[in-house]
This record gives structure tokens, sequence and C-alpha cells, in this order.
């Protein structure tokens, strides 16, 4: 046998003498049946990893609120086509989040769930005959509302939420008509060329291009007020990690001090930029925490909504 690979002389120590990770304390909890308390299965869960970062999130977005700093929410198209309009309706209303920003995609099935109540056309057999995108309503009223932020030199979400208003649409399913009817900021960032409504007839781009510009200021402002706040991006693969990137390098070249902020990562898989543009990039450059969870957002976003609801009833409760 080598004498250079003897595993007989191997130096083994023991357990009581080791520090682990994982201990009893940590293990899930009791399961009591059917008629579980929501409150009771959040406790019941393992207090490690993407439990204990739920959790961190869910306690920032609270004392973010109590202190009045920046609660922005960024998304994409799939988490409003998946369902979840009113729950950033809701979010909205108790004060959790208090600046939304999205991209086009998101703007698009937010006006056909809140003005038709569908949305998500099948793609390939629209190819197929040409018909991709080329939807009357759909197009005519994004122009009329890229009429109307040029009218009143308003930015594109703003209009957005007047022009559903203004047709009697769902509120209750539309976060940009409630955010507009609340008067909270609500930011869109088109990428020109990239939505469906961008080759419609009666869409003006320059005065589209206009209409985000007054958006990306208007974001600008809010990040200005991200120290000891919330950032959390949900499904924008590209366009808002970018977006946010660069708004934020400006805030803090015109002289803004941010630091102690929370950065979110809410996606289907792990991907580049909303990782890093979001969350390590600048969370190592300011000093924050960082947060990755990886997951479908029509299941992980409801998740946190029960987390905050727990963290806030507990608050409540110890006075």
């Amino acid at each position: 046998m080598s004498t250079e690979f003897n595993r007989k002389k191997l130096r083994m120590k023991s357990l009581k003498d080791r520090s682990s990770k994982v201990n009893a304390d940590l293990l899930i909890g009791k399961m009591t049946g059917h008629h579980m308390r929501v409150e009771d299965f959040v406790e019941a869960l393992p207090d490690i990893l993407a439990v204990r970062e739920m959790k961190m999130l869910a306690s920032s977005i609270l004392k973010a609120r109590d202190v009045g700093a920046a609660r922005i929410f960024m998304y994409g198209g799939h988490v409003i086509k998946c369902g979840l309009g009113p729950l950033l309706v809701k979010w909205l209303q108790d004060g959790r989040i208090n600046c939304l920003a999205t991209n086009g995609a998101g703007t698009i099935h937010d006006i056909e769930m809140a003005l038709f109540g569908e949305t998500s056309e099948d793609v390939e057999a629209g190819i197929s005959d040409g018909s991709f995108g080329m939807w009357k309503e759909t197009g005519e009223i994004y122009a009329s509302a890229v009429e109307l932020a040029d009218k009143h030199s308003i930015g594109l979400g703003e209009a957005l939420g007047r022009e559903i208003l203004r047709l009697n649409g769902n509120a209750a399913v539309s976060p940009l008509a409630s955010a507009c009817s609340a008067g909270i900021p609500v930011t869109v960032h088109p990428a020109l060329g990239g939505d469906i409504v961008h080759p419609h007839p009666l869409l003006s781009w320059g005065k589209l291009g206009s209409a985000a510009e007054r958006d990306f200021d208007l974001l600008g402002e809010r990040i200005v007020s991200l120290s000891d706040g919330v950032v959390i991006n949900a499904g924008s693969a590209v366009v808002m990690p970018e977006v946010f990137l660069k708004l934020l390098t400006a805030a803090i070249n015109l002289g803004n001090s941010i630091s102690n902020f929370t950065a979110a990562s809410f996606d289907m898989i792990s991907q580049y930029r909303p990782v890093n543009n979001v969350v390590f990039r600048p969370v190592k450059a300011l000093v924050g925490t960082p947060i990755v969870l990886t997951g479908h957002p029509e299941l992980m976003l409801p998740m946190l909504d029960i987390f905050i609801d727990t963290e806030e009833a507990a608050d409540d409760k110890n006075g």
C-alpha cells in the first residue's frame, strides 16, 4: 500500500467539535393538516436559504415603508399575463411598493386585461398568417395614450393609466390604472421596435420616445431615495435591469449618496442582467443586501405576499 495515500492514517475529528450550518432549529416544523393557518405554514418552513431570504425581503419592505424610503418594483410582461396584476394593485394600496416600473410588454398585457379581460396571443399561429401583434384596439389605445402624454407633458405610464380609466377599464386588475388613480409613480421603458404596438400606423415613435424619456427621469427621482429602501426586479431579463443600472449610476453622478438598500431578483431562471445589474454589482459597490430567489413569479410573488402578511402580523402583535 502506498505510504502517500493510506486511508487508515486519516486524521478524524469528532462531530462535537464541528461548526454546522444546519441544526434542528432550522428543520421544517409540524404540518397540522388540511386547515393549517397561513401564519403557521410560514412558521413551519425550514429557516434556511430561500425561506430565510424571503423573510429578510419581507422585513426589508416593511422597514422601508416605515421610514418612507423607496420601494421600487420593476417587472416584465410575464408578471401581468400570469395573473399578478391584482397582487401589484394590493401592494400599491397598502404601501408595500411606492413606485412601479415596467417594459412595453408589461403595459400591453395590462391594457388588454383591464379593458378586454384577456391577453397573450398564440404567436406561432399569428406569424403564419401575418396577424401576430396586429390588433386594432390595442394599437389604437396605445397611440391615444401617447398623444395624451404629448399633450400634457406626462410620462407614458401615467398616460396609459389615464386612458384605461377613461375607458372604464377594470382598475382592480390594472397596476397602470391603480397607480395613476392613486398618484403613485408608474414608469414605462419601451425598447423601440420590440412591442406589438410599435408597427401600428397611428403610433408616433417620436412622441413615444419623449414620454418614455419623462418616465426615465421620474424613475431616476425615485432611485435617489433608495437608501434604506428596496428594489425588486421580477421577470424582466434585459430592459429593466439595464435601465436601473444606468439610472442608479446617474443618480450617484449627480451627487446623491445611496446605500444600505435591499436588491432582489425574482425569475424562473437565474439570468445575467437581473442578478448582476440589479443585485450584485450595485450591492457590492454601494453596500446593501443581495437577494436572488429563483422560481416562477406567479408562485414566488404570492408567496412573498404571504411572508409580508405574516411579518406584519408579528410586528403588530409585538407592538
